[in-house]
C-alpha cells in the first residue's frame, strides 16, 4: 500500500505541520532546483572536496562528507565548503554514523552478550547503558566538531532511542555558541592612585564598537595561533596604562538563540517544482533561491534505518525501532538512510535517503544497475524512486569517477527527478 507522502510532491509536503524548519527548508531548496540527487564526496584532500563541490554543486541538494578522511582537514576545509554551498545553495550532510555507547546508567539496545539468534537477527536482549557525554562530544568537539559546520549528520539506533535526544542536547548547544554575541567597551580617563579604587566609567564618556561573532572567520581562514591570542584577550575587565591615561577595557558577552520561524516559501517555488527543464529559467530559479535564503539555524539527524551492502545484519525489527524512535524526536529526526519508503503511520512525513544508486550508460530507466564485488549493490533511480518511494538518491563513485562530474550529476539529476514525477503521476 503507497503512504500518502508518496502521493503528494515535495512542494506540498512543506506544508505539513509537523515538520522541521531544516525539512520544511531542504523541500523547498529539492523544489526549487528540481533536485533529489545527494553526492557522496568520498575523497581525502580539501582540495578535491572543494572540487568536487564546485563541479556537482549546481545539480544537487545535498553534499556528503567524510570528514574523518580528509587529510589536511581544518578550519580552511569548513570555510570553503560553506563558501561553496552558500553560492551553489545546498545542504551539507557529514556522514559520521554515530553509534558510542557508555557507562552511564541510561538504558539502551545493544547486542546480546550471548551473540546473535539462530535467525541471525540482532536481538533486544541485553540492556547496557549509553555514555551521552562520549558521543555528545564526538559531535560537538576535537578537530571535526562536525556540529559547527554540517546541517545534517547521521546516527546508528544501536545504543539505543536515548543516542538522539543526547545529539539533540548536542546541537543545541552548539547553536547556542555559534549565536554569540561579544561587545567590548573602551573608555579612557586621567591616571588613578590605584586602579582597584577606579570608579566605573560613566555611559556618555565611553565609546563602544561590537566584535565580530567569533564563530564567523574571515573567508580565508585565521590562523589557529592569531585565534587562540584572541581568546585570551577576552576577559572581563581588562584595564591598561598607555601615555599617562588609564585604559579601560570591558567586554560582555551575551547570548540569544530563538526559535526558527515558520517562513512562507519562495512564491515561485511550486511553479518552478512542477516545470520541466525547459519550462523553468535560470533567472527565476536564481530568484526562488534569493527569496529562499540561507538554511535555518538548526540541526537535523538521519537515522541509519537499513543498509545496502549485500549481508547486512540490519533486521525489520531495527528498522521499526528506528521508525518508533523518529516519531519521538520529529522536530530533530528529518528521516532515514535506507532502502525504501518508511513511512507507514498517517502522521509519518520523513525524508527517505538511499544510497547504491547506479545509472547505466545506456539505459538508466530500468533494470538493475549491478554490484561492484565489494558488497555494494547497486539499484537504478527509476527502482529506487519510482518502485520503492524514496526522496532523495545518494550517488558516490558512479559521478566521482566521471570525466565530467557536472554532467554526470545533471544526468543522475534529470534520472531521479523523472522518476520522481512518474511516482507522482501513477499514484
Amino acid at each position: 500500500m503507497v503512504h500518502p507522502s508518496q502521493r503528494l510532491s515535495f512542494a506540498d509536503r512543506i506544508e505539513t505541520p509537523s515538520i522541521s524548519p531544516l525539512a520544511r527548508y531542504l523541500l523547498s531548496l529539492i523544489s526549487i532546483k528540481r533536485s533529489n540527487l545527494c553526492v557522496s564526496a568520498d575523497v581525502h584532500t580539501t582540495r578535491q572536496l572543494l572540487q568536487v563541490a564546485e563541479e556537482v554543486g549546481d545539480y544537487i541538494c545535498m553534499l556528503k562528507t567524510h570528514a574523518d578522511i580528509i587529510d589536511d582537514f581544518s578550519k580552511r576545509t569548513i570555510l570553503g565548503l560553506q563558501d561553496v554551498a552558500r553560492r551553489k545553495h545546498f545542504v551539507i550532510f557529514e556522514d559520521r554514523k554515530f553509534g558510542d555507547i557508555g557507562s552511564t546508567d541510561i538504558p539502551c539496545f545493544c547486542f546480546p552478550r550471548s551473540g546473535f539468534s539462530s535467525l541471525g537477527r540482532i536481538a533486544v536482549a541485553d540492556i547496557n547503558p549509553v555514555k551521552k557525554d562520549t558521543v555528545q562530544s564526538q559531535y560537538t568537539r576535537g578537530p571535526l566538531s562536525i556540529a559547527r559546520w554540517s546541517h545534517i549528520t547521521n546516527a546508528h539506533l544501536l545504543p539505543g532511542p536515548s543516542i538522539i535526544p543526547a545529539l539533540k542536547s548536542a546541537a543545541y548547544q552548539t547553536l547556542t555558541s555559534l549565536n554569540q554575541s561579544v561587545a567590548t567597551i573602551i573608555s579612557t580617563g586621567t591616571p588613578r592612585s590605584s586602579l582597584e579604587s577606579s570608579p566605573e566609567p560613566s555611559r556618555n564618556s565611553e565609546a563602544s564598537y561590537t566584535v565580530p561573532n567569533p564563530a564567523k572567520h574571515k573567508a580565508d581562514g585565521d590562523d589557529e595561533e592569531e585565534e587562540e591570542a584572541e581568546e585570551e584577550k577576552d576577559e572581563v575587565p581588562r584595564r591598561h596604562r598607555a601615555s599617562g591615561r588609564t585604559a579601560s577595557v570591558t567586554t560582555t558577552i551575551s547570548q540569544t538563540v530563538e526559535a526558527t520561524p515558520r517562513s512562507q516559501p519562495p512564491a515561485l517555488l511550486k511553479s518552478l517544482s512542477y516545470a520541466s527543464d525547459e519550462g523553468s529559467t535560470p533567472q527565476s530559479t536564481a530568484s526562488a533561491l534569493a527569496e529562499l535564503g540561507p538554511p535555518p539555524h538548526a540541526r537535523g539527524l538521519l537515522l541509519l534505518a537499513q543498509m545496502s551492502s549485500a549481508g547486512n545484519l540490519t533486521t525489520p525489527e531495527y528498522t521499526a525501532a528506528c521508525l518508533s524512535a523518529a516519531r519521538e524526536h520529529k522536530d530533530f529526526v528529518l528521516g532515514f538512510i535506507c532502502q525504501k519508503n518508511l513511512n507507514s503511520e498517517p502522521g509519518d512525513s520523513f525524508l527517505n535517503f538511499t544510497p547504491g544508486v547506479g545509472l547505466p550508460e545506456k539505459d538508466g530507466s530500468a533494470g538493475a544497475a549491478g554490484a561492484d564485488g565489494k558488497g555494494q549493490v547497486w539499484r537504478t533511480p527509476n527502482e529506487v524512486i519510482g518502485k520503492d518511494g524514496a526522496d532523495v538518491i545518494i550517488v558516490g563513485r558512479g559521478i566521482l569517477a566521471a570525466e565530467d562530474r557536472g554532467r554526470e550529476a545533471e544526468r543522475y539529476r534529470k534520472a531521479a527527478w523523472a522518476a520522481y514525477n512518474e511516482r507522482l503521476r501513477k499514484t
